[in-house]
């Protein structure tokens, strides 16, 4: 085995790759070291994304270890070379939004973790502006997709940072936009696709009005759209679409307040849906048939038969254990208690973790789904539930 000084002289690839090596190995001095080199390697090279994702490594690795003010300069010099990445990336003719979005939202957590306030406003408040200015640029330019994937970021950065005014006319941006995707939808006969933009278009309809009319009729419509969707895929001999459909159906009519039709729907696809897992079991499909038996465990929790859903919920974990699969039973409970309750906090807090669940961040949508739970009297016990079915206990 090469001496460490001379190790250092290889490439930054390498000493990634060693360092990490010699932390599995339990060698984490040395591994530290050489994960260190890396990142100045990758800096030196002009690779800022490599040489700060190894940064905010060693930061959060020595933060977790010995505490905030150890892991505060790499973690500065993490923010830096983002705040860097973020100034190249809006230069770019085509700006990439998820690339941009992972720069923006690693600065945050950099500064929500060194309790920096004052900087976590400050940029906060800089990249809703760029957001916004991106999502005006593509609203201009007719690109309707585009625009809202901007502007719903612009309206999180604003909400971070409780700019009312900002996530308001956000809101009412996304309002007019996803109003003309649904629009465009049933004008092609996409109903499934209506019906999303139309369950959209109430979540931000709610920021504008609260819990009231506005957002149940907008809500009805999106479930009214998600069960016509399921007629048409029934018709067609699509039952894993029929149930897909259904399960979001019961849920809109949920959130719409409407108990009796979200009752009916839940028994009857809950029935569907013991049928639909079983024949995919019974073919060694284990992919679907975990999906089936998730949406059971959602129709089931849905209408109340807790003890059910959980169960149907440990044999979905026992078929493919998903981290999204963790974060959709604890969505189904929120969703529940949002409705029962008239909860506008509560949406909010489902509402983040379903964005971050559509980011494809399923750990950080599990870390915020199990706080909101967490933070609730009526939830708590039903969290331990959950917590022992996955086996933590």
């Amino acid at each position: 085995m090469r001496n460490l000084v001379s190790l250092f002289e290889s490439p930054p690839e390498e000493l990634e790759q060693l360092g990490f090596k010699y932390i599995e190995e339990g060698k984490v001095k040395e591994g530290l070291k050489l994960i260190l080199r890396a990142a100045k390697g990758y800096e030196e090279a002009g690779n800022k994304e490599d040489a700060a994702r190894l940064y905010k490594y060693l930061g959060y690795f020595l933060v977790k270890r010995a505490g905030v003010e150890k892991g505060r300069p790499s973690l500065l010099k993490a923010a830096y070379l983002y705040i860097d990445l973020i100034e190249r990336e809006i230069l770019k003719p085509d700006v990439d939004i998820d690339a941009l979005d992972d720069y923006c939202t690693s600065v945050l957590e950099i500064f929500l973790t060194l309790s920096d306030q004052r900087h976590f406003k400050k940029y906060a408040s800089e990249f809703a502006t760029i957001y916004e200015d991106l999502g005006n640029s593509y609203e201009e330019n007719n690109d309707v997709k585009l625009a809202i994937r901007a502007y719903e970021s612009a309206f999180r950065y604003y909400r971070m940072i409780e700019d009312e005014e900002g996530y308001k006319r956000m809101a009412e941006k996304l309002i007019t936009l996803y109003g003309q995707l649904a629009e465009e939808k049933v004008q092609r006969e996409d109903i499934a696709g209506a019906a999303d933009a139309f369950y959209e278009l109430a979540k931000y309809t709610r920021v504008i009005f609260g819990y009231d009319i506005h957002y149940i009729e907008m809500m009805d419509t999106a479930a009214r759209n998600y069960e016509k969707a399921s007629k048409l895929a029934y018709s067609s001999g699509d039952l894993d679409g029929t149930t897909t459909y259904l399960v979001k159906a019961q849920y809109a009519y949920m959130l719409a307040r409407n108990f009796n039709r979200m009752k009916l729907i839940g028994l009857n696809t809950a029935r569907m849906l013991y049928q639909v897992a079983s024949s995919h079991r019974s073919a060694g499909n284990d992919e679907m048939a975990a999906e089936k038996l998730m949406e059971l465990a959602e129709a089931l929790i849905g209408i109340g038969k807790t003890k059910e859903g959980i169960e149907a919920y440990k044999n979905t974990l026992n078929t493919l254990n998903k981290l999204e699969y963790k974060v959709r039973v604890r969505l189904a409970f929120l969703k529940k208690y949002a409705a029962e309750k008239t909860s506008n906090e509560t949406l909010d807090e489902v509402e983040l973790v379903e964005y971050h669940l559509k980011k494809k961040n399923p750990g950080k949508a599990l870390e915020l789904a199990s706080k909101a739970m967490e933070e609730k009297e009526e939830l708590e016990d039903l969290l331990r539930v959950l917590t022992e079915a996955e086996g933590y206990y």
